[in-house]
């Protein structure tokens, strides 16, 4: 029988940052997801800007059914991903429940306007809950860039109440390009040159 090795303290200090700097990897991801939304938000909020200058449709905000695809999508995907997932992390559990509690509070807010017929606070509102998950995973991930889309989500949630509710579309668009887009590319950059 053989004898296991025994590691000396900076061996096993060594391989303990090895475990952390892979679940750090692998949690990093690609920015998968982050372009997902960020693209579909940004075409839908430009679209329904444009639909409703050049008054296209009677009903302009139905381009945002869309993210519907979207939401089928990532569906999908994380079920996909969930299956080869070998290890979960504290770290991405924690992430997981971040964007949990974004869906559930989007979905409340979506209820009590609809109920309240408030849809003129719909724009800052999501800017406002944008910048949450995004900051949130810029902590969790470590990564400022994210940290900076959330917080420009919240600049632009304050900057709505100075504009009209069809230029707080290009609010939203622009929100989106800092928070989820651009870190999103930059995301993928990074998981591209740890897994070279």
């Amino acid at each position: 029988m053989e004898k296991e090795k025994e590691f000396n303290p900076n061996e096993s200090l060594a391989l303990i940052e090895s475990m952390i700097n892979k679940a750090q990897n692998r949690f990093n991801e690609n920015g998968h997801l982050y372009l997902l939304w960020g693209w579909t938000v940004l075409v839908c909020s430009l679209t329904h800007f444009i639909f409703l200058k050049l008054h296209v449709l009677k009903e302009p905000g139905m381009v945002w059914m869309i993210t519907w695809l979207a939401v089928l999508y990532q569906a999908i995907f994380l079920s996909k991903k969930k299956k080869k997932e070998r290890v979960r992390t504290y770290t991405d559990e924690i992430g997981g429940y971040v964007w949990i509690a974004f869906v559930t509070m989007m979905f409340i807010m979506i209820f009590l306007m609809s109920k309240n017929n408030s849809w003129d606070k719909t724009y800052p509102m999501f800017l406002v809950l944008y910048g949450m998950p995004t900051f949130l995973s810029g902590v969790l991930l470590r990564f400022k860039p994210l940290r900076i889309g959330g917080i420009a989500c919240w600049l632009l949630a304050i900057a709505s109440a100075f504009v009209s509710n069809d230029n707080q579309l290009l609010l939203l668009a622009l929100a989106v390009i800092s928070a989820w887009i651009t870190p999103g590319y930059l995301l993928r950059s990074k998981y591209k040159l740890q897994t070279v």
